[in-house]
């Protein structure tokens, strides 16, 4: 071990992606979570260019591909059902519209957990409460009342991170809302869903059903306008009274949709937002996945950069022998341009659902360029120097 002592917030992806690279790079990790427990469910998350790689070099292949969703592919219909277009997961070698690597948030967010429990500290229902830092180090007291002391401490506690807040400034600074809102949640696949997903659009709103692993049942998704709205992501009651009342009178299949909305167990809702900022470090505190860089859900691409950032970051601050200003800025330079077209590829996502937007042409060069960029636009070094505990950690 280095004898460097890490904290990370956030327990969902970002943090114990970034767990599992710092413990193989020699580091003590501690990772906090306000949550009781892993939150379950979530959208579908994808896996595209060289994020597969960095799951490879995680040596976690077999297990994340057991826990994709097996979408094979995606038909955007009409208020009647009948098929208007039609996407497959083999388009584009995998990379496509519907990704060959689809895994529900929740399942992904188990195998990093399950991965790394044994070799890193994990503290559910527990959070930064207070935290000041000098030349040498941060002292941390959590939510708790106990305090320590570490050498770096990593916000990746999300779009609504505390750690940002605490130690960036206030959200509003750094939070830029695209217009749109999102819902997802499970219902009973009384549909007939069959590893199809389905979706319709009509005048800047959307609803949606995508197959999961357990056939019995299916994954809602809406979207809809929501320029102006301030919507308080804890209060979930006024967000479902928010979704019917945005998709009231919206045809196709969303009334029976909604009509499960009271008794599902894992309901979401956000606000479509992306997060930017000049730096994503202060002294010996960093940030990674979307309480750094954001890009939103219209990117498709929010846990491609939550898990190569975690690749680069730990990388990083290991060859640069833990210095947290060298640390820091490898990764900024190398992160920073994959993120910002990520990120304007959402951008044209959102406004592209906009009921007065021009159509864009999603077929051009210059937007299979960005694609590309989005998709595989960072070179991962090999950290050959840098020590390397092995593929995986202790079972």
């Amino acid at each position: 071990m280095s004898g460097v002592r890490i904290l990370v917030a956030g327990a969902s992806i970002a943090g114990p992606a970034l767990a599992h690279w710092l413990h193989r790079r020699g580091a003590a990790v501690t990772v906090l979570e306000r949550a009781p427990e892993l939150r379950p469910g979530g959208q579908a998350v994808d896996a595209r260019g060289i994020t597969k790689e960095v799951i490879r070099r995680m040596g976690l292949d077999a297990p994340v591909r057991a826990a994709c969703t097996q979408t094979i592919g995606a038909h955007s219909v009409d208020a009647a059902g009948a098929v208007l277009e039609t996407y497959r997961a083999d388009d584009d070698g995998g990379d496509g519209f519907i990704a060959e690597i689809e895994i529900l948030r929740g399942d992904l967010s188990r195998v990093l957990y399950e991965d790394t429990r044994d070799g890193v500290d994990y503290r559910f229902g527990e959070w930064i409460a207070e935290l000041t830092q000098d030349a040498d180090g941060v002292d941390v007291r959590f939510a708790g009342g106990e305090r320590q002391r570490f050498d770096l401490v990593i916000g990746a506690d999300g779009v609504h991170s505390s750690l940002r807040a605490l130690v960036f400034g206030p959200h509003e600074r750094f939070v830029r809302h695209l217009g749109h809102a999102l819902a997802f949640y499970s219902v009973p696949n009384e549909f007939g869903l069959d590893r199809w997903l389905l979706e319709y659009q009509e005048g800047g709103r959307s609803a949606g059903l995508r197959p999961i692993q357990d056939a019995t049942r299916a994954m809602a998704m809406f979207s809809f306008p929501a320029a102006g709205l301030e919507i308080d992501y804890r209060d979930i009651p006024a967000q479902q009274r928010l979704l019917r009342e945005r998709m009231a009178g919206f045809g196709w299949l969303t009334s029976d949709i909604l009509a499960h909305l009271d008794d599902t167990p894992d309901f979401y809702l956000d606000q479509v937002a992306q997060v930017h900022l000049d730096s994503w470090a202060r002294g010996r505190v960093g940030l990674l996945g979307d309480s750094a860089f954001s890009s939103s859900p219209m990117s498709g691409q929010g846990t491609g950069l939550a898990l190569v950032g975690a690749y680069v970051l730990a990388g990083e601050l290991a060859a640069a022998g833990w210095d947290p200003a060298a640390g820091f800025a490898g990764y900024e330079r190398l992160m920073r341009p994959f993120v910002e077209a990520n990120q304007e590829i959402a951008r044209l996502n959102a406004r592209s659902r906009d009921a007065d937007a021009p159509v864009l042409d999603f077929q051009s060069e210059w937007f299979g360029e960005l694609v590309g960029r989005a998709i595989n636009g960072v070179e991962l070094p090999d950290y050959a120097g840098v020590p390397d505990s092995g593929a995986t950690l202790p079972a």
